[in-house]
């Protein structure tokens, strides 16, 4: 095997047990019924590849389920390709998420603020609070996002496993009124609120591909 891609999972797989040993005690781990814990079962993830951006640019892979966890936490990989814009601005009503980047430089927005996140780096990003991420760089980016409080892993599974093979199926666009509903009604579903219309501006100034 590559010993870059030994490496590169090895400090991945540290930064994923550092972070949630960190934020286990933030918010509220551990305090929870004692037979839930005992119920809890000891898994192994083998290593993969790592994801690619895909023919969107923009992919995810689940690594941990809400499920696995007494629905305390899970953990999505992402992957998005150079110059890609992410999802729209958004906020969480319950979750609160944790990113960290293995490859490339992440551009997050939170609050109408913008900072990179590097290799090695980690970007928390709380309930209620307005953000969104991108990758202003000339090669690809990838990250895992660890999510808390809610089976967010979820969400994302029927937004790109489902929804948007449909609509690239359909040769529609996310304003055609069978896919735009459907995804209002998973926004619903998990308590977010998207602010489509904040997103092509983003585009523009930023010089990305929508």
């Amino acid at each position: 095997m590559d010993n870059n891609f030994t490496r590169r999972n090895a400090i991945a797989r540290m930064g994923l047990l550092i972070g949630s040993t960190l934020l286990t005690p933030l918010l509220g781990f551990g305090v929870g019924n004692e037979n839930d814990k005992r119920n809890l079962s000891p898994f192994y993830l083998a290593p993969q590849e790592p994801l690619q951006p895909g023919p969107g640019g923009l992919n995810i892979r689940t690594w941990v389920k809400s499920a696995q966890t007494n629905m305390q936490f899970s953990c999505v990989e992402t992957a998005v390709a150079a110059r890609k814009m992410g999802p729209a601005p958004h906020v969480h009503d319950q979750l609160d998420e944790l990113m960290y980047v293995v490859e490339g430089t992440a551009t997050v927005y939170v609050a109408g603020k913008v900072q990179e996140i590097a290799v090695g780096g980690w970007h928390f990003r709380p309930r209620k609070i307005a953000h969104t991420f991108w990758n202003a760089a000339d090669k690809p980016l990838r990250f895992f996002d660890m999510y808390f409080n809610q089976n967010f892993e979820d969400f994302l599974e029927e937004l790109f496993h489902k929804i948007i093979p449909d609509m690239v199926k359909a040769g529609v666009t996310p304003m055609d009124p069978a896919i735009a509903k459907r995804m209002s009604d998973l926004d619903k579903k998990f308590g977010v609120t998207t602010f489509h219309e904040e997103r092509a501006p983003l585009v523009e100034r930023y010089g990305l591909i929508g």
